[in-house]
């Protein structure tokens, strides 16, 4: 059994787009075998953009960013699912990392603390959507976004392997395209993969 945190990083609240299937999906296929999940709805969360060093070193975090990281301390495999926006994750997911990942969170509350401690030891599975072929995004674009995520946010604080799934051609997809990629993230879910 696995401790499960869905990271639902779609800006827009409430659900009902792709990114809101692919991770209900995951969700399905991980509880129908015994694992344990707990979804963060980013755009569902009530916190303000971090604008200056200092209250990321040292303010406290909104309640809804503390809930947050207790939910990304508790889980063993996160799995981040977001739309790509203008080549990259939208700011509204970035500002969510912002805030999580604070030195204080990543240290374990220790001032000078080493990053890694609070979430080593975790993996992911990162989930992109996105309008262009996947291959264009991955060949062609360098998949630069999908890199910065991995190697400057997610190895830097411990979390790995940093396994990744790009869906593309999401606009033109007809139902049965979808069914399948629907039917992956279950079965991705039941495997915690």
């Amino acid at each position: 059994m696995t401790r499960i945190a869905i990271i639902q990083g779609h800006p827009t609240p409430g659900g009902g787009h792709f990114c809101h299937a692919l991770a209900e999906a995951y969700a399905e296929g991980a509880l129908g075998s015994g694992h344990q999940v707990r979804i963060v709805p980013v755009a569902d969360l009530d916190f303000p953009l971090l604008c200056e060093k200092a209250d990321w070193d040292r303010a406290r975090p909104p309640s809804a960013i503390a809930e947050a990281q207790e939910t990304m301390a508790w889980a063993e495999h996160l799995v981040i699912v977001y739309p790509l926006w203008l080549g990259g994750m939208p700011a509204l997911l970035k500002g969510f990392l912002e805030q999580a990942l604070r030195p204080a969170f990543m240290s374990g509350g220790k001032a000078g603390g080493d990053w890694k401690t609070a979430l080593n030891g975790r993996s992911s599975r990162i989930v992109v959507t996105m309008g262009m072929p996947a291959l264009v995004y991955r060949w062609y674009f360098g998949a630069h976004s999908l890199k910065s995520l991995k190697r400057s946010i997610l190895s830097l604080v411990g979390i790995g392997p940093n396994r990744h799934t790009l869906i593309g051609r999401i606009e033109g997809m007809n139902d049965g395209k979808r069914k399948a990629w629907i039917a992956a993230l279950r079965d991705l879910g039941k495997r915690a993969r």
